[in-house]
């Protein structure tokens, strides 16, 4: 489910309070073999949007998804 459009700087902000893990390009699998956090997110970046810190693919981020939203939320204040 698409949950938001960040810039990479909104992005920054809400991934820094967590864990984040670069998954590759290609869209993972929920486990991928892998134990895995009950809850997560998966963040991916264009090509054209990334930096020096962000590569193009996906991320996952390991983390409570009420604790996300109110991440996410912040961003609208």
């Amino acid at each position: 489910m698409l949950r938001a459009v960040l810039s990479v700087n909104e992005c920054e902000r809400v991934v820094g309070q967590h864990s984040v893990t670069y998954v590759g390009e290609n869209f993972p699998a929920v486990a991928d073999g892998q134990a895995v956090a009950d809850d997560f997110a998966v963040i991916s970046f264009h090509p054209n949007e990334t930096t020096s810190q962000w590569r193009p693919g996906y991320y996952r981020f390991d983390s409570d998804l009420a604790k996300i939203n109110e991440a996410l939320m912040q961003l609208s204040r």
